[in-house]
C-alpha cells in the first residue's frame, strides 16, 4: 500500500531521513525500530503527508503523494500518536465524531460506530461522554485508537502509543491491539523503539539509525544474522527479549 522510492527529507543541515526505499505491502504489520533520533516518526509523517520528501518519492496504492492530495489520503489513514492527541474540551463521543460530521455522517451512524469501536477496544460504553481528562491514560490510547479507526481506514500508523503508559496497561494494550491487528485486516506501520514490542505485534521489523535502513528483515534474522555491529548492539541493548513472535 505504500512506498517510499529512493526518498530523503532534510531538516536544516541534517539528513531525517537518507535515501530510504522501502514498500509495505497491503494487509502488513510492520514495526520500525530505533534510537532516539533515528528517523522512525519522520518516516510515519511521510507516509501521512505531513511532510513531503526533498528527493525521491512516497506513493500510496502506487500513486505518487502530491500535496493537493494529503487531506484526501489522511482520511484513508488512521493515526495514533504518544499522548493520544485528544481534544480536552470534547468528550469522547465528541473527539470521535469531529471527522465523521464533516463528511456528512448521521448521529445514528456515528454512535454504531462508536459503540462497536468501544468493544473492539474494550473501552466502556459509559465512558463515551466523558472527558479526556477524566480517563486513565490506557483508556485515553484505546480512545485515539477508536478515533483513527472510526472511518474505518485501510491503513493504521501508530507512532510510539504505548511508550507513556505503566507496564501493566502497556502489556494489556498490547494483547489488544495485537488481536485487532489479526481480526482488520489492515496495513499497519507501528513505531516503537521496544523490541519486544515490536516482534510481538509485527512480522516485519526495520531498524533505522540516522535516517538510513540498516536492517529489515524478522527478529530471528536480526538475532541471529544482525547485518552490522550495531543490530547486535541495538539487540543486547533491550532488557528483555521477546518471548513470542507472530
Amino acid at each position: 500500500m505504500f512506498e517510499l522510492d529512493n526518498v530523503t527529507l532534510r531538516h536544516g543541515d541534517r539528513a531525517a531521513i537518507d535515501a530510504v526505499s522501502l514498500a509495505f505491502p497491503t494487509g502488513s504489520v510492520s514495526a520500525v525500530i530505533g534510537s532516539s533520533g533515528s528517523g522512525k516518526s519522520t518516516l510515519l509523517r511521510l507516509l501521512l503527508g505531513l511532510e513531503l520528501p526533498d528527493v525521491g518519492e512516497v506513493r500510496i496504492d502506487d500513486v505518487p503523494l502530491q500535496a493537493s492530495d494529503v487531506l484526501a489520503v489522511r482520511r484513508r489513514i488512521g493515526y495514533v500518536i504518544q499522548d493520544g492527541g485528544l481534544f480536552p474540551h470534547l468528550g469522547v463521543r465528541d473527539n470521535l465524531a469531529l471527522l465523521p460530521h464533516m463528511l456528512g455522517w448521521s448521529d445514528a451512524r456515528i454512535d454504531e460506530r462508536a459503540d462497536f469501536l468501544a468493544s473492539l477496544t474494550h473501552f466502556p460504553s459509559d465512558a463515551l461522554r466523558r472527558f479526556p481528562a477524566e480517563l486513565s491514560g490506557g483508556q485515553r490510547q484505546r480512545v485515539a485508537l477508536m478515533r483513527a479507526l472510526m472511518l474505518d481506514p485501510p491503513a493504521l500508523l501508530l507512532d510510539e502509543p504505548f511508550c507513556a503508559l505503566d507496564p501493566i496497561v502497556r502489556h494489556e494494550l498490547q494483547d489488544e491491539l495485537a488481536e485487532i491487528f489479526r481480526s482488520l485486516d489492515k496495513t499497519v506501520v507501528l513505531v516503537t523503539h521496544d523490541v519486544a514490542e515490536a516482534a510481538f505485534l509485527a512480522s516485519r521489523l526495520i531498524l533505522l539509525r540516522d535516517g538510513r535502513v540498516v536492517q529489515d528483515g524478522c527478529v530471528d534474522d536480526f538475532m541471529e544474522r544482525p547485518a552490522d555491529p550495531f543490530v547486535s548492539q541495538f539487540i543486547a541493548a533491550q532488557r528483555q527479549l521477546p518471548g513470542r513472535t507472530r
